[in-house]
């Protein structure tokens, strides 16, 4: 640094604002600083610059798995908000998803020195059991968290209302249901508002057939569903299990959606070009991410943050998989 301000003719302070990029320097004297920078190859050194502040710019991110869209897309969103705000993202996926394995996590995120931590929760881990350090920044995605912390999730439980009241409008005496794993909270609003919103408009409610996401256990379940000539409409949890039960319903001579609708969670990318396109509940995980890494730095700089839960809103897509039921 010392270097750079004698090429510039400046001091070694102005080299540390043009480096921050603090305002208070002018045009004049930028360009002289930024080319005496790249003159000599100069980069400032992060490190130092975090041990002097006591920021590292460097938000911790724990989740369960990588194997699920939503924690995929979520985690995709926040390392770009994140950027864009100017900070990078250490991540640590847990191994084991228990309690032992959640505070095993934030210990070493705590010796890799972040500034704030985002919890992508697929399970019910995030409780009393896990015992933060004080002042920890923390903001968790998709859990029931309640007003313990920040909560950022997608609104679960309207969106399954949506998808049922959808297949009712048409004219489904009821509505069958493939639902996620037992220990996901996403599954359980799901799963709730489905049963829900069919004891509210006074249909039978189904015993539902589990899933764990996969399109696999969805074609298991889709199996099970096609053999039940009474099944007109189903509801899957996610849209991986609707590809399954698409592809269990074709085998089975079952056509979508002129015998069996379908409607699927997620709006992922390739819903649109399944056989039948699948109406679906679309998810803002762009919304999910940008409030989650907002929510984080807000506790960082000292500002408002308000515990308990953001609801991002969802929609439904209707495509082509759904439909009237069969006359007769």
């Amino acid at each position: 640094m010392a270097d750079v301000a004698r090429l510039a003719g400046v001091s070694s302070q102005t080299v540390s604002r043009v480096s921050n990029g603090h305002s208070v320097v002018t045009e004049e004297t930028r360009a002289r600083v930024l080319a005496a920078m790249k003159k000599l190859d100069y980069r400032p050194n992060s490190a130092a610059r975090a041990l002097k502040s006591g920021e590292f710019r460097t938000l911790g991110v724990i989740l369960f798995t990588l194997a699920t869209t939503g924690n995929v897309r979520t985690l995709e969103a926040i390392s770009a908000s994140a950027a864009d705000q100017g900070y990078a993202i250490t991540l640590l996926p847990v191994a084991t998803p228990t309690s032992t394995g959640v505070r095993g996590a934030f210990t070493v995120l705590g010796e890799q020195v972040v500034d704030g931590i985002i919890v992508i929760m697929e399970v019910h881990l995030l409780d009393a059991a896990v015992s933060l350090p004080p002042h920890t920044h923390v903001v968790v995605a998709d859990s029931d968290a309640g007003d313990r912390y920040s909560v950022v999730d997608t609104d679960q439980s309207g969106g399954a209302r949506a998808a049922v009241r959808h297949l009712l409008d048409l004219g489904h005496h009821t509505v069958q249901h493939v639902a996620g794993p037992a220990e996901s909270f996403a599954a359980q609003r799901r799963a709730d508002a489905w049963r829900q919103t069919l004891e509210k408009a006074g249909r039978p409610v189904p015993a539902p057939v589990g899933g764990d996401w996969s399109a696999a256990s969805g074609y298991d379940a889709g199996l099970v569903l096609a053999a039940d000539p009474s099944c007109t409409a189903v509801f899957a949890a996610n849209d991986q299990m609707a590809l399954g039960v698409l592809r269990a319903l074709h085998e089975r001579g079952r056509r979508v959606p002129d015998d069996v609708s379908v409607v699927g969670f997620d709006d992922i990318a390739d819903s649109g070009s399944f056989v039948p396109p699948l109406t679906t509940v679309h998810q803002d995980f762009a919304e999910v991410g940008r409030l989650c890494v907002d929510g984080v730095l807000r506790q960082i700089r000292n500002e408002t943050a308000e515990r308990g839960t953001t609801l991002v809103p969802t929609r439904l897509v209707v495509r082509a998989s759904t439909a009237p039921p069969p006359r007769g």
